[in-house]
């Protein structure tokens, strides 16, 4: 069966997952880092893509993202990713392919997941057995979330700036947030839907962005009314 496109649509957040191929590592020290950080910080711009939220691991990284046209967030993503590999190859005499095939993706409903997938990929350093607390890891936005620095590649969703009236009352709320973890069961959606490319939302989300694509936006038939069964 054919590979289902990618689901990207202007406006929207979404949840990127790219990994490095066979779970290599794509970062090893820390100029590497910087440079995946400058990259993002430069291209996202470029590509009407604004970034929520981020972190680097050692073998791949997240994004959480609302792209301006269905173009900017895969347009971004090919020249990041060529960019890098060029980079990564160069560095350590190397050839051949870096990633695990294309990004993952998907559309998450803003005003249910934006804040717990924020959480999520602040703790994955956590989940991962790296750090003891979200704030003890340098490569995630988290650090920028609690006004403990300054990252120009982040743009502030309006939800987050709902957290509060102040910037001390959001970041305190924040952290909270994050302090008190997502449940197993969010934790799974987000995986799940990313991986799979299934959007995340409740019904009348799914129901109106299936209304404005021709790609299935969940598993079955979504935004298709049932057939009714004639009485016998």
């Amino acid at each position: 069966m054919a590979r289902l496109p990618r689901l990207t649509l202007a406006g929207h957040l979404h949840h990127v997952i790219q990994r490095g191929n066979n779970r290599q590592p794509i970062v090893v020290d820390r100029e590497d880092r910087e440079t995946m950080l400058s990259l993002w910080a430069d291209n996202a711009p470029k590509y009407g893509v604004a970034v929520h939220a981020y972190v680097l691991m050692d073998n791949h990284f997240h994004l959480l993202v609302t792209p301006a046209t269905a173009e900017g967030l895969p347009q971004m993503m090919q020249a990041i990713g060529r960019r890098y590999v060029q980079y990564f190859n160069r560095r350590r005499a190397r050839s051949g392919t870096l990633w695990e095939g294309r990004y993952r993706c998907t559309v998450l409903q803003a005003e249910r997941w934006l804040l717990p997938c924020m959480a999520y990929l602040d703790l994955n350093p956590v989940r991962a057995g790296e750090v003891a607390q979200a704030a003890d890891y340098a490569w995630s936005s988290h650090a920028h979330w609690l006004g403990l620095r300054q990252d120009r590649l982040l743009t502030p969703h309006a939800l987050y700036w709902a957290l509060g009236n102040t910037p001390f009352a959001r970041e305190a709320a924040y952290a909270a947030l994050v302090q008190a973890g997502i449940g197993s069961h969010d934790q799974q959606a987000l995986t799940a839907s990313a991986l799979s490319g299934w959007a995340l939302g409740d019904a009348r989300f799914l129901q109106e962005l299936q209304s404005n694509t021709a790609r299935r936006v969940v598993r079955g038939r979504a935004g298709r009314p049932p057939v009714s069964k004639k009485s016998s």
